[in-house]
């Protein structure tokens, strides 16, 4: 943790404050210990260290204030209501300051996310930390303040109003996979479940209860913690349970939940790490079934691992580790936060959200290419050929003959890469954050994550049509 003491600069913007009734200045806070996070809500190294966050508030309720401080890398991550979305979707408690112009950001001197900054009751900067990892840092240095500030403190609790939302039938909508006899599985994210649908929405059934947590069992007695991926091998759903960092195992006969791999925490392997032996997954976010193996877009390690079904084994398969966009072979390239999978006989595409990039894996010769994307800070909304069109944080994909259909999520759209032509155009806009798009009974079906809806589009038409999920 770099420390020194200077004051601390006010973090106040045009843009205001949310999931609080009011705004605030850093002088409110005086005689407590300030906490400053700087996040942005697609950056899922931002999103891993919620729960030390959490943690850190609920050991010192008394002497310690946190505040988010959302300083946007894509221009859809500027919104107020892209952030109260992302406040609802995480879960954060804590009040957040629309850093849209990145003022507070440059005044404290950031340089990546996610950042803390720890202040002291008199309103001095004592030191900052880039990075995961933060609670055995934080933890000793809030302690001895408390110790040298000791009757100075300000003990009283701020009570701020959290931002809330109606409740809907889906919330926050991942990830589907389609069944041989109709039905879809879709994860219902942000009730911590998996539903199992008719075609018409119907719900055939509910696996699990819809807490937050890491129990196997029933249906009833399973939880997930906000799962995405799914994939279907016979009776065998498998489930990418995010925040879990594992991969559950759902048998559709037995109606039960185990867990394949993981134990729910947080692993990092780079370059020469763990290149032969098992390996963990970090924020899977994808998977995609080819035979006896699976694909499983690793987010949160910025690579692709590859599970033997057989023997429930993960092994790292593409990507060293770093976040850049490098092609080249499995082991040298390097992927941003991969979060949707989609095969092809031997091509597996990828859509590398970080760089707002299409990437494909030839999985015989084991080559990575770029096919749409420049790198980490070239995104926006562009059609046209492949080499020149933009997209924006797109983590969907799926393949319908020679189309790629892409779910462009911070564009609110899903794009078409025809792959003959090599070229990009728009299907459908006016979503908001869609996370999937699946070729199921004729219509591309859509996931339009922050509405909590489900839709089917007609791909002559592009006519699109809301499902009523009904249970």
């Amino acid at each position: 943790m770099i420390t020194g003491r200077v004051r601390a600069p006010e973090i106040n913007t045009k843009h205001g404050w949310l999931n609080t009734d009011k705004n605030y200045s850093l002088k409110d806070f005086r005689g407590k210990i300030v906490l400053l996070d700087f996040w942005t809500l697609g950056c899922i190294n931002c999103q891993h260290i919620i729960p030390d966050l959490h943690r850190l508030e609920a050991e010192y309720p008394e002497e310690l204030v946190v505040i988010g401080v959302h300083s946007a890398k894509f221009d859809a991550e500027k919104s107020q209501n892209s952030i109260r979305k992302a406040i609802l979707k995480f879960g954060i408690k804590h009040p957040v300051v629309n850093d849209a112009d990145l003022e507070v950001w440059r005044q404290f001197a950031i340089n990546g996310w996610p950042t803390i900054v720890l202040i002291d009751p008199d309103g001095n900067v004592i030191g900052q930390k880039a990075g995961e990892g933060i609670y055995e840092i934080v933890k000793p240095n809030i302690d001895q303040l408390i110790q040298d500030f000791g009757e100075k403190l300000n003990r009283q609790i701020f009570s701020f109003q959290p931002e809330t939302s109606m409740a809907t039938p889906l919330r926050f909508p991942g990830k589907m996979a389609a069944a041989a006899d109709g039905t879809i599985f879709i994860a219902d994210s942000g009730h911590h479940r998996i539903l199992q649908l008719s075609p018409d929405g119907q719900v055939l059934a509910v696996i699990g209860n819809g807490e937050a947590g890491f129990k196997n069992g029933t249906y009833e007695e399973a939880t997930f913690c906000e799962p995405q991926g799914l994939a279907l091998k016979g009776h065998l759903l498998y489930v990418a349970d995010t925040k879990n960092n594992a991969i559950r195992l759902v048998d559709l006969d037995e109606k039960t939940v185990l867990t394949a791999v993981g134990n729910g925490k947080l692993e990092y392997y780079f370059y020469q790490d763990k290149l032969d032996e098992p390996v963990n997954p970090n924020s899977p976010w994808d998977l995609a079934i080819a035979g006896d193996e699976m694909y499983i877009a690793s987010a949160g390690n910025h690579q692709v691992l590859r599970m033997d079904l057989r023997t429930e084994r993960v092994m790292r398969f593409a990507g060293n580790g770093r976040e850049a966009l490098i092609n080249g072979p499995l082991r040298d390239a390097s992927f941003n936060q991969p979060s949707g999978l989609a095969l092809a006989g031997n091509l597996l595409y990828v859509a590398d959200a970080e760089a707002s990039a299409i990437r494909v894996i030839n999985v015989e010769n084991g080559i990575v290419q770029t096919l749409v994307g420049r790198g980490l800070f070239d995104f926006g909304d562009l059609d046209g050929a492949a080499d020149v069109a933009q997209l924006q944080h797109a983590v969907g994909l799926t393949v319908v003959d020679s189309n790629l259909y892409i779910a462009d999520t911070y564009n609110g759209k899903v794009k078409v890469l025809d792959l003959e032509k090599k070229r990009v155009r728009t299907l459908i806009g006016g979503l908001n954050e869609p996370n999937d798009v699946k070729f199921i009974g004729g219509f591309l079906w859509v996931t339009d994550t922050n509405h909590h809806q489900l839709l089917k589009v007609n791909l002559e038409t592009g006519e699109k049509y809301l499902v009523p999920i009904t249970f």
